[in-house]
């Protein structure tokens, strides 16, 4: 293998060692830490790009975590770097939840030990709230602030109050963004 190709792998390990490392709280904690390292640190894809992939992979059966840095991995440098990805995200995470759940196990009638544990659940809420203002600002700029407001609404409805699974939700939206685009198409 070439020099440029361990980089990457060494680049793509580090990555998601990170994330599987600091991801406490499973795949909805990670989504931000992915977000910094493929988007914002080592700039593999573009916001738009990451959205895609974030939505596409929520549709699919599985741990969000694994799809994002399998895939992710795949694009920066083939069937190596996605198993690379996946090694590096994995093993931090099967590693500390021996090790941690050992000792909370160990522990768990002690007050600190529950206080710990509940004191990660506002710092992940923050985490999703600034990654869904920031979807939610990109939304705006791409379809108008009225029409954002609106598909916001009908998707807060759709999942919260009827509890239709995302999956059919987005697949919906990518159909109708799809005859739109077909009509927009053959208007012109």
């Amino acid at each position: 293998m070439e020099r440029s190709g361990l980089k990457i792998n060494k680049d793509i390990f580090s990555a998601f060692f990170r994330v599987g490392l600091l991801g406490f709280g499973g795949g909805p904690a990670a989504i931000p830490l992915f977000h910094r390292e493929a988007v914002i640190n080592y700039k593999w894809m573009t916001e738009d790009e990451f959205g895609d992939t974030l939505a596409l992979g929520n549709t699919m059966p599985g741990p969000i975590a694994t799809k994002m840095a399998g895939y992710i991995g795949y694009r920066v440098n083939g069937i190596i770097g996605c198993l690379v990805a996946l090694a590096a995200s994995v093993v931090p995470t099967v590693v500390l939840m021996i090790i941690l759940l050992g000792i909370l196990q160990k522990y768990k009638d002690l007050e600190w030990v529950n206080s710990m544990s509940a004191a990660v659940v506002p710092v992940v809420g923050v985490m999703l709230a600034v990654m869904t203002w920031d979807f939610f600002q990109k939304s705006g700029k791409a379809l108008g602030i009225g029409r954002a407001i609106l598909f916001t609404a009908i998707a807060i409805i759709l999942l919260e109050f009827l509890n239709i699974h995302p999956a059919i939700v987005i697949l919906g939206v990518l159909i109708l963004s799809l005859t739109s685009f077909k009509k927009e198409v053959g208007s012109k």
